[in-house]
C-alpha cells in the first residue's frame, strides 16, 4: 500500500510539473516580440580579416508584419525589408526600386550576414509553423533549460527542416536555437545571451549566429532601445511606407 501511495504521489507531482512544449514556444517567443515592438539594433558581421557593422531601426505587429530599415553606414543608409503576412519586399534606394521576393531567397543571407531573410523577419512562425517536442532538459549558461525540437508542419511553407530550441525553465529566456537543413545537417547556432530590462523586459539582448562549416565568422546582434505592445496599425506596414519611412 505504502508503494502504490508512493508511485501515486510521484506521478501527481510530475504531472504538476509536465509543461506542453507548444505552450513553452509561445511563451518564449512572447516575451521576445510582445504583441508589438519598435526599436533600434546593431549588427556586427565578424570575419576572419574584416568587420562590418550595419544599425537598423525595427517595427514589428504580431508575427504578420515587419518592418527593417537600415540607418547606417552611409553606403546602406535607407535601405529597407518589410514583411505583410506572406509577402516580403527590398526597397533599394541606390536604384530607386521596390523588389517583390520570393520564397526562393529566404534562405539567402540579409546584407552579407549569417542571419537569413527568413531569420530577420520572421517570415515562419516558430509557434504556427511548426509541431513542437519535449527532448529533454539540461544547463545552458547556468540556467535549468528545456530541450524542444521544432518540426515543419507539412503545409507550412518553412525553411529549416529541423529546429532545436533551448528555453529557460524559471523566466522563458530563449537561450540558445540550433537550425538544421532538410537533410537533419546543422547549418547555423543561435547563441542569445546579455539578459538585461529593455523596454521594461527582461530579455536576452545579444544575439549570435555562427554558421557550421564556417565557425571562425559570426553574425552579432545587439538590442539598443526598444518598446513593446505600443500602437501600431497594419496600414503602417505599406510599401509605399518602407520608402518613405526614416
Amino acid at each position: 500500500m505504502r508503494l502504490l501511495l508512493a508511485g501515486l504521489l510521484i506521478t501527481m507531482i510530475h504531472g504538476l510539473h509536465a509543461q506542453d512544449p507548444t505552450e513553452i514556444i509561445k511563451k518564449a517567443d512572447e516575451k521576445m516580440q510582445g504583441k508589438s515592438n519598435q526599436g533600434t539594433m546593431t549588427m556586427q558581421i565578424v570575419r576572419p580579416k574584416w568587420t562590418r557593422e550595419i544599425t537598423m531601426k525595427t517595427w514589428s505587429l504580431g508575427t504578420e508584419f515587419s518592418l527593417v530599415l537600415i540607418t547606417a553606414p552611409a553606403r546602406d543608409k535607407g535601405t529597407g525589408t518589410l514583411k505583410r503576412e506572406r509577402e516580403l519586399w527590398s526597397w533599394q534606394p541606390s536604384i530607386d526600386r521596390v523588389i517583390k521576393m520570393p520564397p526562393s531567397m529566404m534562405m539567402q543571407s540579409w546584407m552579407g550576414s549569417d542571419f537569413t531573410n527568413d531569420d530577420l523577419v520572421n517570415q515562419s512562425s516558430v509557434v504556427v509553423d511548426y509541431t513542437h517536442e519535449l527532448s529533454g532538459d539540461t544547463i545552458i549558461a547556468g540556467y535549468d533549460t528545456w530541450k524542444i525540437t521544432l518540426y515543419p508542419k507539412e503545409e507550412a511553407a518553412v525553411v529549416w527542416g529541423k529546429l532545436e530550441s533551448y528555453i529557460s525553465k524559471e523566466d522563458y529566456y530563449q537561450l540558445l536555437t540550433k537550425f538544421y537543413d532538410e537533410d537533419g545537417y546543422l547549418v547555423n547556432t543561435m547563441t542569445m545571451s546579455d539578459i538585461r530590462e529593455v523596454g521594461g523586459r527582461v530579455i536576452p539582448t545579444r544575439l549570435e549566429m555562427v554558421p557550421a562549416e564556417n565557425p571562425d565568422q559570426k553574425t552579432v546582434i545587439i538590442y539598443g532601445d526598444f518598446e513593446f505592445d505600443i500602437d501600431l496599425e497594419e496600414k503602417f506596414f505599406s510599401v509605399q511606407n518602407l520608402k518613405t519611412i526614416r
